[in-house]
């Protein structure tokens, strides 16, 4: 696949992608100043003309520069459409001994999760092309319960309620909690809203 092939099938490519198709960097600049390519940022080039841009553009493009991290919290939350929250910010999970990518824009914010918190309960969904890594509505409730102290405790019962309105199965979010270690601390609040 030519690195034009590779911008026509996704929205996004990075630096190293264009490369492993063949383009050199002189060749990708010549390409940018003839307007064949945009650089949307740096490292992250697009086919020029137009973008397909959803609600979830955001991810999409953190995705390409945090290959290994996973949408979580509040942004998960809002993907899943669970909830009031609309963060200003980007939250990914990445593993404790991972370096902290630089992502620039969107502003992203970084929480580490480690062993199974970070390889259970992820879904896979592609946004704008881009396969991206979000924890499932389970996964994410049972998070926000663990950083309550970091997102506050009126957005974890606030994804509570949803997840319960929603009728999703409350083995899975048990199971998450579970997984997380906030089962006892889930416990008492899922009883008083049965």
């Amino acid at each position: 696949m030519t690195a034009l092939e590779l911008l026509d099938s996704r929205p996004f490519a990075r630096t190293r992608d264009l490369e492993r198709a063949g383009l050199s960097r002189a060749a990708l600049q010549r390409l940018v100043h003839r307007g064949v390519i945009t650089r949307l940022r740096r490292g992250i080039y697009s086919r020029s003309g137009e973008i397909r841009v959803t609600e979830h553009h955001d991810l999409a493009a953190v995705s390409t520069r945090v290959t290994r991290g996973v949408v979580c919290l509040l942004s998960a939350l809002r993907f899943h459409r669970m909830g009031t929250q609309n963060p200003s910010e980007v939250w990914v999970a990445i593993d404790p001994k991972a370096r902290k990518p630089r992502v620039g824009v969107p502003p992203t914010r970084f929480v580490r999760f480690s062993g199974q918190a970070l390889s259970t309960g992820i879904e896979h969904h592609l946004i704008e092309g881009i396969t991206v890594a979000i924890t499932s509505p389970a996964k994410t409730v049972a998070d926000c319960f663990k950083y309550r102290n970091k997102i506050g405790l009126d957005v974890a019962l606030e994804a509570l309620r949803e997840y319960r309105r929603s009728r999703r199965p409350l083995g899975e979010l048990l199971q998450a909690a579970q997984t997380v270690r906030v089962a006892r601390v889930l416990r008492p609040y899922l009883e008083a809203l049965t």
